[in-house]
């Protein structure tokens, strides 16, 4: 079976050190042979008051953000899901939360731009979110062909959409990432249950990094970054705190699944 990794990390106010910080977990995955790792959303800049400033420098693939990230994927010969980075629109006005993945040769091969912008309220000590102040949401449905699978990418608030998940199933995806920064109340409520779902009713591995601990006085995030699979089994968990999850795709029990449950062919136009 495949290795692929999901990546928990705990992102702070400073981008750099955050590399840092994904620098070490991606060379662990790599060593523990992982081909695929998927970021969590907003592992580079987490600090909302640096979304601009820093989507004005990742505008081509020569931002610091975007190099590093070919630059480790190549050196590691793997493949990097680089969760979400701001990356800013054509107005200048505000940004887009991007996922650029890359292969390991270090070429970026796809963008999706998050297209479900959380602005909500919350009871916690932020209280209020508020993305698309800052953010301007993306249209588009992405996928990709990988060493692991058809990969069909989404970010975060889209987990709560099925018909995002759908449309993807549609483009015939095998596994479906999903980086995100859950709140710790959104995600002790929701995460688990949500992620579950998309994957039983897609038949569809879910991989799933979210941010998962302490960042500021105000924001705290759930964590439980996991690795699911078609049936709805959870493959590796990390509940709270940095860390690396590994687990072994089987295609062939996937494509056993969908054929004994052709949920697919089943489906009626309502």
């Amino acid at each position: 079976m495949q290795q692929v990794a999901v990546i928990q990390m705990v992102s702070g106010s400073d981008w750099q050190e955050n590399l840092q910080q994904a620098q070490r977990l991606l060379e662990s995955a790599a060593q523990q042979g992982a081909l695929l790792a998927v970021l969590p959303e907003n592992f580079a800049v987490f600090n909302a008051s640096q979304l601009l400033a820093c989507g004005a420098a990742e505008q081509t693939r020569r931002g610091p953000i975007r190099q590093f990230i070919a630059t480790q994927a190549a050196r590691l010969g793997i493949w990097i899901v680089a969760g979400s980075i701001p990356v800013m629109n054509l107005q200048g006005d505000r940004v887009r939360s991007a996922c650029i993945v890359v292969d390991d040769k270090g070429q970026e091969r796809v963008r999706y731009d998050k297209i479900h912008l959380f602005d909500v309220d919350v009871a916690d000590a932020q209280s209020a979110y508020r993305e698309s102040d800052q953010i301007e949401p993306g249209e588009e449905i992405v996928t990709l062909d990988t060493p692991v699978g058809r990969l069909g990418l989404t970010i975060c608030y889209d987990l709560r959409f099925p018909q995002l998940y759908q449309a993807l199933l549609e483009k015939d995806v095998d596994l479906i990432s999903v980086p995100a920064a859950f709140t710790y109340v959104t995600g002790e409520a929701h995460w688990d249950t949500l992620l579950r779902a998309r994957a039983i009713e897609t038949q569809c591995f879910i991989l799933a990094a979210n941010q998962g601990g302490e960042h500021n006085a105000k924001r705290r995030t759930w964590g439980h970054s996991q690795i699911i699979d078609p049936w709805g089994n959870v493959l590796a968990l990390q509940e709270q705190g940095e860390g690396v999850l590994i687990a072994g795709l089987d295609r062939n029990e996937q494509a056993a699944l969908r054929s004994r449950m052709p949920i697919r062919a089943h489906r009626r136009a309502l």
